[in-house]
């Protein structure tokens, strides 16, 4: 293979030689060729297997022949978002438009539709009416059964049908559109792949099917939500590999979901030659002229070292998108691409992170799930760790320091993020020693979530007792390394089983500690969640118990306000939050109380207690100056001065 980027039109595909494509990728994302880039990696491997593959990025999905740049595909069209749900791309939580996109050239927002996969899908189908379409990315991995849309406020078909495609390839699609594409080069008709792991087709005659669990039909699912909660966890609990079950999930009487078990996880060589592709790792230079392509800042000099995660936290979508068996890359494989940076302009010596979904993670969670696969209904970390847990740092910690003592190479830092009870789980302080000494840039982000119990519970989390011991120890690894380092802790909001009660006991913990996060995530229901499960239904699918809900706009914003009682703009809502709760205690001057009663005046001084004179504290104590203190009071004279005449 000769590096250079792939046809984006049909003079490069001539300059090439080539007088019809394989494959035609149409992206909702711009053009970037980098291994973080799911629409990348697809076409580099199916070039390696000597397809060839151009890509139609961000097409006018107003104008058809947007989508005839190639003309038609030999074998078929392969249909993605992009990186993210378009949904989850354009609106924040409170389905707010959101003023820039990442993935778009100069970070411009609405190059692609709502819905993108449903809506160039039928673009396409509009002009080729046979051409084979293949759905995948994110946006089809998780929309592959019927689910709940929180845009619309509906329980939504599979996206197979809205979308008239042929086929979907859900999770990590390495090995699917490999045998997709073999079965189609064999003349196999697309009607007929219904064997491929890791797919979903549709049907009008189950008498193909075999052993499979059928769940309850689409009409039954939109009656009776408790319906749903059961059939998701049916799905939820066949994710696995080696121990999930075929799916059918009927549409009236003549119309069938199949969604074949997952694809195996690739194994580390496999992992390996998948990073190994001419990638030529930047955007396309077309985009240059825009400013480039955002998103491509925060990747470009980091490395996907793993995939998966056992974590199995309520809110995330990773056990229906790559599962939970983790799949790492080899040492040699992570130095080479390392070793790549060096030569780019633009590097300064800074490895930005080395992880992916857990960086800590860089082997399965025990020895069991490489031949039986995960367990259906246990989590590894949750409630507590499992007793056949394999806790251990060793080959992280080698990997990185061989890392470190590259040429070149002055720091490497950590910041996708690690799983702080996997650490407290591991009697060797080696890591955790190690992470404080090299691979923290004064600030450790970490995501506790929440302090109470309750909704740790529903969030999947450890315990706050196991966050509390980390912080302590974090502390005392730094205070005996000569350093000044501080946690950030990522905070959620309206999480199901979040009342009023619960997030009074999250604004008193941050107010114990002095510290008030400057950005504060409401949770956010995206598709195929154990928590957007739980957002629809009102009980948690796990064991059908009744769950609280935070739905109301207003009582989501009177939550969000506790988490930031001290910002004075949130005064009125801390107020009627504690009235609510019926903690009015927490109104006063004394130094557990939060805000400060409103003066006769009508002025309000926005928080109370022990910082109330100016100064708060950061996570782990470190004072600074509030606006207030910094603040200078001046006295303007608002008299004219006399004029001589």
């Amino acid at each position: 293979m000769e590096k250079g980027f792939l046809p984006i039109c049909r003079r490069d595909m001539e300059e090439m030689g080539i007088k019809q494509l394989d494959f035609v990728y149409v992206s909702g994302d711009a053009y970037v060729d980098h291994p973080s880039f799911g629409h990348a990696i697809i076409m580099r491997t199916l070039e390696a297997h000597g397809y060839t593959v151009g890509i139609i990025a961000q097409p006018d999905w107003k104008d058809k022949t947007s989508i005839m740049e190639f003309g038609e595909p030999r074998l078929g069209f392969l249909v993605s978002s992009g990186n993210m749900d378009s949904m989850v791309n354009h609106y924040s939580v409170s389905k707010k438009r959101r003023k820039t996109d990442a993935y778009t050239p100069g970070g411009v927002m609405g190059k692609r539709p709502d819905y993108a996969v449903v809506v160039y899908s039928n673009l396409i189908r509009q002009v080729y009416k046979h051409t084979p379409i293949i759905l995948g990315g994110i946006e089809a991995s998780l929309r592959r059964l019927a689910h709940y849309d929180y845009w619309s406020d509906k329980l939504k078909r599979s996206i197979l049908l809205d979308s008239g495609a042929d086929l979907l390839s859900y999770g990590m699609g390495e090995r699917s559109i490999v045998e997709i594409a073999e079965a189609l080069d064999s003349g196999i008709d697309v009607k007929d792949l219904t064997f491929v792991p890791g797919t979903v087709y549709k049907t009008k005659s189950m008498d193909s099917v075999y052993d499979a669990l059928t769940l309850p039909g689409y009409d039954e699912l939109k009656a009776d939500k408790l319906m749903y909660a059961r059939s998701f966890y049916t799905q939820y609990c066949n994710t696995d590999p080696f121990s999930g079950k075929r799916l059918v999930e009927p549409y009236g009487e003549h119309l069938y979901v199949v969604q074949n078990p997952p694809a195996k996880p690739l194994s580390q060589s496999e992992m390996d030659r998948v990073y190994s592709y001419p990638y030529m790792r930047t955007y396309h230079p077309s985009y240059e002229e825009k400013g480039g392509v955002p998103a491509i800042s925060e990747v470009k000099f980091s490395l996907i070292s793993n995939r998966g995660c056992f974590g199995g936290c309520s809110f995330c979508a990773l056990t229906f998108h790559q599962g939970r068996i983790i799949q790492t890359r080899s040492h040699e494989s992570l130095l080479a691409e390392a070793g790549q940076f060096v030569w780019d302009k633009d590097f300064k010596g800074y490895i930005h992170d080395v992880g992916g979904p857990t960086a800590n993670f860089r082997h399965p969670s025990c020895e069991k799930q490489l031949e039986h696969g995960a367990c259906k209904t246990k989590q590894c970390l949750f409630p507590r760790p499992c007793k056949n847990l394999n806790v251990d740092h060793k080959d992280y910690i080698v990997l990185l320091r061989k890392l470190r003592e590259l040429p070149h190479v002055k720091k490497v830092f950590i910041r996708s993020g690690i799983r702080f009870d996997y650490v407290m789980a591991d009697q060797d302080d080696t890591f955790f020693r190690e992470l404080c000494k090299y691979y923290v840039s004064g600030q450790l982000k970490v995501a506790p979530e929440h302090v109470s119990d309750a909704v740790l519970t529903r969030m999947g989390k450890p315990e706050n007792s196991v966050y509390q011991a980390f912080t302590k120890k974090y502390k005392k690894i730094n205070q005996e390394i000569h350093k000044e380092q501080y946690l950030v802790p990522y905070l959620m909001s309206s999480h199901p089983g979040s009342t009023m009660k619960e997030a009074v006991e999250l604004a008193e913990y941050l107010r114990d500690l002095g510290y008030m996060p400057e950005q504060v995530q409401d949770f956010y229901p995206t598709p195929s969640t154990l928590s957007t499960c739980m957002y629809y239904t009102g009980v948690d699918p796990r064991d059908m118990k009744p769950v609280y809900v935070p739905r109301n706009p207003h009582e989501k914003a009177m939550q969000r306000a506790l988490i930031q009682y001290r910002n004075p703009k949130n005064y009125d809502l801390v107020l009627e939050a504690l009235k609510k709760a019926g903690r009015m205690d927490l109104v006063g001057y004394d130094k557990h109380c939060l805000i400060r009663p409103r003066q006769k005046d009508g002025r309000t001084q926005a928080f109370s207690g022990k910082n109330a004179g100016g100064k708060t504290r950061s996570s782990d104590g470190k004072a600074f100056v509030g606006k207030e203190q910094r603040k200078k009071r001046t006295i303007r004279n608002v008299h004219k001065k006399k004029t001589k005449k």
